[in-house]
């Protein structure tokens, strides 16, 4: 029975180190075009932004839908659940996972701020906008924030569902399509455009990865002290 746990530790660990490199070469594929302005990507940009900002002048109702969803899944309300999330661990005597998900969290919100000051891209600009929001635009913290916790959501609540299959089902549809839909509603509400959304996406799912990986190897280390232990005290 150890052996299996250990090697499906072992999977685990390494599906999770993969993960992290395979969605953190896209994002830095991502981040060097937009450094680098390339015609084609601020091309596509472009013209989405202009598109989407005229069909937002002619549906207020949708601006106002639109804006509300984002406040509701704002990235300070998605960090007041984690810290729920947090107090319920701990209650259940899940310290290490709960220990996870405040770092992860924490990691993922820092590091996008930081990566905004870094690369210092300017928000669109419209005659007349429909939405404004300060700072500057990449990656998206909104889209970063909503796909790092759905994710930590997901990681901890799905292995609880497996009995469940319609809530499990729920679970996933929620942890795909708040993200998504909170990424396409900041560019309709023109204050981010596309390549933000997709590179706040990306990177706030490297972290999750990045988190796993770290807490995972953590596990790996400690069970294998313990076995050695036990091995000696025989």
């Amino acid at each position: 029975m150890r052996r299996d746990q250990e090697h499906a530790l072992e999977v685990r660990l390494a599906v999770a180190a993969v993960g992290a490199v395979v969605l953190l070469v896209p994002f830095a594929v991502i981040a060097a075009m937009v450094v680098g302005d390339v015609d084609w990507l601020h091309a596509v940009d472009q013209d989405v932004s202009v598109s989407v900002h005229d069909v937002a002048l002619g549906h207020p109702a949708l601006v106002d839908f639109m804006a509300a969803w984002c406040l509701v899944f704002d990235p300070w309300v998605w960090r007041l659940g984690a810290l729920a999330l947090v107090i319920w661990l701990v209650r259940r005597g899940s310290r290490p996972l709960a220990w996870w998900v405040a770092i992860t969290m924490a990691a993922g919100g820092l590091l996008g701020v930081l990566l905004k000051l870094l690369f210092e891209r300017h928000r669109p600009s419209f005659l007349d906008p429909v939405a404004m929001a300060a700072g500057y635009s990449f990656p998206s913290g909104h889209a970063l924030n909503n796909a790092l916790g759905a994710a930590v959501f997901l990681m901890v609540l799905l292995p609880m569902t497996r009995h469940r299959p319609r809530l499990r089902l729920a679970l996933l549809v929620a942890g795909i399509g708040i993200p998504f839909v909170t990424g396409v509603f900041r560019v309709g509400l023109g204050v981010h455009w596309v390549s933000d959304v997709l590179g706040g996406w990306i990177f706030g799912l490297a972290v999750v990865a990045a988190t796993t990986t770290a807490f995972l190897a953590r596990r790996r280390r400690r069970r294998r002290r313990e076995a050695l232990t036990d091995a000696m005290a025989r």
